[in-house]
């Protein structure tokens, strides 16, 4: 039954996506343009241990040559990462155009989800999440839930980008409820023949109802030409995949998760050809 409600939601949408082969293509075939997507938690800008890491994602986007990365656990001027405004670091250090999506207001500051893009980002939203009841925090606080939805602007013609990070419970119960939100959203405020990308830091595992349910509509990038298990979590040695690219309308060209170790997560790596 838990099932069932996603699915209702979800099945308005068709999947006009094709899957490809392991691997980069040398160059695009049929007129399609490559785009190159990361998906990245960074931590709060720290790695495992506690060091900082901006520069290190820097270096990873220039040395993927890097077109749209959807990032979690972003801060901006909060006490734990001595009041930098990270979003906005991570700009001056890619040259990239940014958008901000703030869950909640943390130590002073704001904390967060992100969109970076080599091209313009127009039409921001951010979408709340709500859940029922709110799901309680040690020290009875609540961590809100939201999605940061972005028309990227690229050479191929728009993109619709969203990046989010869902509710870690053991349990779904919220993840449900919050997906359930997003997608009402973008049934809304996204054409049906319009392309598509969502992705983040989901907290569910391939076999969860969530992830069957987003799969009834769009296609999962690695599950369609990723190679292994996929896993992201935690970076040091991945025993679970919770960190995902799903896409409408394109070409799944080649997904990796790389073995980098600048935050808690491995970076997930899609090339997507647009038509």
């Amino acid at each position: 039954m838990r099932i069932v409600v996603l699915l209702g939601v979800f099945a308005v949408w068709g999947c006009s996506a094709v899957g490809g082969g392991a691997g980069r293509p040398a160059a695009p075939a049929d007129g399609r343009f490559p785009i190159r997507v990361v998906s990245y938690n960074i931590h709060a800008g720290k790695d495992a241990a506690g060091q900082p890491n901006l520069e290190r994602v820097a270096a990873l986007l220039d040395s993927l040559r890097a077109d749209v990365v959807l990032l979690q656990e972003v801060d901006r001027g909060t006490t734990r990462s001595g009041g930098v405004d990270q979003l906005a670091e991570l700009e001056r250090l890619t040259g990239f155009n940014g958008a901000f999506g703030r869950s909640l207001d943390f130590q002073g500051g704001e904390y967060g989800i992100a969109l970076l893009s080599r091209w313009p980002i127009e039409d921001v939203t951010v979408v709340p999440l709500a859940v029922t009841p709110p799901q309680e925090r040690s020290g009875g606080s609540h961590e809100p839930r939201v999605a940061l939805h972005g028309v990227i602007a690229t050479p191929a013609g728009a993109l619709h980008v969203v990046n989010t990070h869902l509710d870690p419970s053991g349990q779904g119960t919220w993840r449900r409820q919050e997906l359930v939100a997003l997608m009402a959203h973008l049934r809304r405020r996204v054409p049906r023949d319009a392309r598509l990308l969502i992705g983040g830091d989901l907290n569910s595992r391939p076999e969860s109802d969530e992830v069957a349910a987003l799969g009834l509509a769009l296609t999962d990038a690695w599950a369609a030409c990723g190679a292994g298990d996929g896993g992201t979590f935690p970076a040091s040695a991945p025993d679970r995949r919770i960190d995902y690219l799903f896409f409408r309308s394109g070409y799944c060209a080649g997904a990796r998760v790389l073995p980098y170790l600048a935050s808690d997560h491995r970076p997930l790596f899609l090339t997507l050809e647009l038509p």
